[in-house]
């Protein structure tokens, strides 16, 4: 199925969730924030969110700085 992740589209598996596609993106051990269709995924629920056809993804990775 399609779902564009940040702008751009890109084809996951059907009935993929949060967890699978960060797996995906092996962002393991950084921090981010996701919003789907405009909404905060909460990292709790990661492993229960599935995804849908045509979902907006955003990923916002925090960079630290001073």
């Amino acid at each position: 199925m399609n779902i564009l992740l940040n702008g751009e589209h890109r084809e996951i598996a059907e009935g993929s969730l949060m967890s699978d596609l960060l797996e995906q993106l092996a962002l393991g051990g950084q921090r981010f924030a996701v919003e789907v269709n405009a909404e905060l995924v909460p990292r709790s629920r990661f492993a229960e969110h599935r995804l849908n056809p045509e979902d907006k993804v955003e990923i916002i990775q925090a960079v630290g700085g001073g």
